[in-house]
């Protein structure tokens, strides 16, 4: 069972950043954990070969300065501190970047270590900049935006939050970039498995890895897309 299933390994380290960053811990402090991340994504692949994985999708971390309830923490008077396309923070989209660029180095020596095994490194960054830099092209009006939060030009406030205090929700979730502030909304996360099994955002790309991925692509474009909502 294990070398005929696809693993998908992560994302791993978004909180590994987030209690940090919302602890006060500087980036530069935050940076030095990035290899010990990395190390133990690595240890775990390993693992998952040894125990007979063949085939393992290992997602990057999203552009993290594009998130609402960052926007609002951060909020900046300097104009060099947001990206012109995006409006997104540059300082964290960079930090993301690193840690990206430090996971893709490490998936290529274990690709030399295992040339058996599919290690496919999953862009999900360049997946989201591609919504956060056309957001009309995927049905989205409010990019940048919370639709779960307390209001503020990200829908997000320091003292109301999605579930708790005063707290509003949007009528329509897939104009929207964020759900609650932290977690991109469903229309987001449509966009960016679309790009992951159909679009250029796997290395190497999925749908002509392995049999096993052909199946799983297959299956994904025979199956209808449904929207759940827990009321």
């Amino acid at each position: 069972m294990m070398n005929q299933s696809l693993f998908l390994v992560g994302e791993i380290g978004g909180n590994d950043y987030n209690h940090p960053l919302m602890g006060g811990v500087s980036i530069r402090k935050i940076r030095s954990f990035t290899p010990s991340i990395i190390a133990k994504i690595s240890s775990t692949i390993t693992e998952l070969i040894g125990l007979g994985a063949k085939t393992l999708v290992v997602p990057g971390n999203l552009p993290i300065g594009c998130i609402p309830h960052y926007l609002m923490i951060f909020k900046s008077g300097k104009k060099e501190d947001y990206e012109p396309e995006t409006g997104c923070l540059r300082w964290m989209n960079e930090f993301a970047q690193y840690h990206n660029r430090l996971l893709m180095d490490e998936l290529e020596n274990l690709r030399k270590l295992h040339p058996d095994v599919a290690i496919i490194y999953a862009d999900y960054y360049g997946a989201a900049m591609e919504i956060f830099l056309s957001p009309e092209q995927f049905g989205i009006e409010n990019p940048l935006v919370a639709c779960c939060g307390g209001g503020g030009p990200y829908g997000v406030s320091e003292t109301a939050r999605c579930g708790n205090g005063e707290y509003r929700v949007c009528d329509d979730p897939q104009l929207y970039g964020s759900w609650d502030g932290f977690h991109p909304s469903e229309a987001v996360y449509k966009a960016i498995a679309t790009g992951l099994i159909w679009g250029s955002y796997t290395q190497p790309p999925i749908a002509t890895t392995t049999i096993s991925c052909l199946q799983i692509t297959e299956l994904s474009s025979s199956v209808e897309y449904k929207v759940l909502y827990d009321l």
